[in-house]
């Protein structure tokens, strides 16, 4: 990929990719560009090959078919260049849960090569941004769902990257977390850097995103701005009209109670 004056070189480009797990395709061949500086959502209903195509974008789980590209690297033929660039809270990833929260924050710096000097001052960052002071000298494993969500987004971000990928980065964090974090994130797409986030969330993805795509049976249904997207109708309703399968019984008899 090159870049031009007319034509900037997208933050993140998927062009084809596919997944198989034996018989049953994940990821059906993804097409999407994610704009340089965008707050990019990426929605769609439980098994629609979200979590598997942010795997592969990531270079966290190599594709059977098609190419992704980070700010014109090739994930998968220049995967340390290309991981430089990203943060990323995968779903499903094993932290190392024997060190504290302070360790392992510490630890993600040095593989990223960040000069020692400044190594401290980002962890301590970090860690009040996370609400996690009094926690940091715990190691992981004895950290709530929330606590692991968060200390997970603080390994992410220790290297400024350049593209964040965040898979459901506020489920199990309590509001004022919550909150605080969204500050970060709003103030960073602000600054340049740009966001994906994978949500299940319609009201938070609506709220906080200019970009949606919605995906489902491993295959995007729509992309482009949110405004595009939803057309005249809730993000919510556009969602449900694309991907279907909403029921408008009142349930089984046996279940209501009068």
């Amino acid at each position: 990929m090159t870049d031009t004056a007319a034509t900037p070189v997208p933050a993140l480009h998927l062009s084809g990719l596919v997944k198989r797990f034996g018989e049953k395709t994940a990821v059906a061949g993804v097409d999407l560009v994610v704009p340089q500086g965008s707050f990019f959502g990426l929605v769609g209903p439980n098994g629609a090959g979200k979590t598997t195509t942010l795997s592969m974008a990531t270079g966290l789980l190599r594709p059977d078919a098609g190419s992704a590209w980070v700010h014109g690297v090739d994930v998968w033929a220049n995967p340390v260049a290309a991981k430089a660039m990203i943060g990323n809270l995968a779903d499903g990833v094993r932290l190392f849960d024997r060190l504290t929260g302070e360790q392992l924050i510490t630890y993600t710096a040095m593989m990223f090569s960040l000069p020692r000097t400044e190594i401290a001052g980002r962890v301590k960052d970090l860690i009040e941004l996370m609400d996690l002071g009094e926690a940091a000298g715990t190691i992981v494993a004895d950290y709530s769902a929330g606590m692991t969500k968060k200390i997970a987004l603080a390994c992410a971000l220790v290297h400024a990257p350049r593209l964040l990928v965040l898979d459901e980065p506020f489920e199990s964090v309590d509001p004022v977390s919550a909150a605080n974090i969204e500050d970060v994130l709003r103030s960073y797409t602000a600054s340049g850097g740009t966001i994906i986030i994978s949500s299940h969330a319609m009201d938070l993805v609506q709220r906080m995103c200019d970009h949606v795509a919605v995906i489902a049976a491993g295959r995007v249904l729509a992309a482009g701005t949110v405004d595009e997207v939803r057309g005249a109708e809730t993000l919510q309703d556009r969602f449900v009209s694309l991907v279907g399968g909403r029921h408008t019984s009142e349930g089984p008899q046996w279940l209501r109670q009068s």
